[in-house]
């Protein structure tokens, strides 16, 4: 009677059986190659580079902890604070030019224009173009005596007498990598934009205009709100890559004439490399970071005030 009653006891699963239930533990072990490659291609140098901000190393030479010597040394080299204030002047009018051009560019190409298709792909070709090449062009275009633009204007226009020098002053030098970055920075704009576009319902504007809503009323009302999540990304990441720009300036003019277009990251390079001073370099792209975070926690924040599109009081 025993024998036939006689139930097997519940075994306990082993420590590695529990793990793998857990679904904690299998998040975590799905993410662990994709944390070890950040680890050593991100979070490594960054670090490396925080701590060589704080030592005097050389090229050849290891260095001692200085604390705070690097950036109090910044704050009173007057390149640097150069560098800063052309950096953001560079990154603001750049992007309040890209966004103005790419976003006509954007509303243009929502509409039904002849070869739409075709104009999309050549809008693509300075996005698409290695930065290096495009610098070389731009570097034959301001060329002070064969320059395209001085042909036209003096010879052909007879508008100016002389050559213009765009690369040996240094406003004209600013003016000119601002333009050459418009013209890089507008593909990824309009493209960007014209998707957001794209997934705005043709029945809003038609309800707008039953409304009697005008062409500017039913832009500010229906597509600037309903564009702002996309807006906010598409800024954000302008900014970004406006502000840390390197190749375009550092080919077309090396931060000059007399360091005047220096960005912080290639017055960075330039302290780092060529001038072997590896802790004032480290410290230049340091001191580029909270800068960076501002522009990353401004995306962070507007991206979250939804309300409006999510139709709920949760953000």
């Amino acid at each position: 009677m025993d024998a036939v009653n006689w139930v097997a006891p519940k075994q306990t699963p082993n420590l590695v059986a529990r793990l793998f239930d857990n679904k904690s533990f299998l998040v975590f072990i799905c993410l662990l190659p994709a944390l070890g490659l950040l680890g050593v291609f991100l979070t490594y140098p960054l670090g490396l580079g925080i701590w060589l901000s704080f030592t005097d190393t050389k090229l050849g030479s290891p260095g001692i902890w200085v604390g705070l010597e690097n950036f109090q040394y910044l704050l009173e080299d007057r390149v640097f604070l150069n560098a800063v204030w052309w950096t953001i002047f560079y990154t603001a009018a750049a992007t309040v030019l890209k966004f103005a051009l790419g976003l006509w560019l954007a509303l243009l190409l929502n509409h039904n224009v002849p070869l739409k298709s075709l104009l999309r792909a050549i809008i693509l070709v300075p996005w698409i173009t290695p930065t290096v090449l495009s610098a070389i062009a731009f570097w034959w275009i301001y060329d002070p005596q064969f320059s395209i633009i001085s042909y036209v204007l003096k010879d052909r226009l007879h508008l100016i007498s002389e050559n213009i020098d765009f690369l040996g002053t240094p406003w004209h030098a600013r003016w000119s990598l601002i333009f050459a970055n418009v013209w890089r920075g507008i593909p990824f704009v309009a493209i960007s934009l014209l998707a957001g576009l794209q997934t705005i319902s043709p029945s809003l504007y038609e309800a707008a205009m039953l409304d009697g809503a005008s062409a500017w009323q039913r832009f500010r009302r229906v597509t600037v709100p309903l564009l702002m999540p996309i807006l906010a990304v598409v800024l954000t990441f302008s900014v970004l890559f406006t502000f840390a720009d390197f190749q375009l300036v550092y080919a077309i003019t090396r931060g000059g004439p007399i360091n005047s277009t220096h960005l912080m990251a290639t017055l960075a390079f330039q302290r780092a490399i060529p001038g072997a001073a590896l802790g004032e370099g480290a410290a230049i792209a340091v001191s580029m970071i909270p800068f960076l975070l501002l522009a990353t926690l401004f995306s962070y924040f507007a991206i979250g005030q939804r309300k409006w599109q999510q139709g709920s009081d949760n953000d």
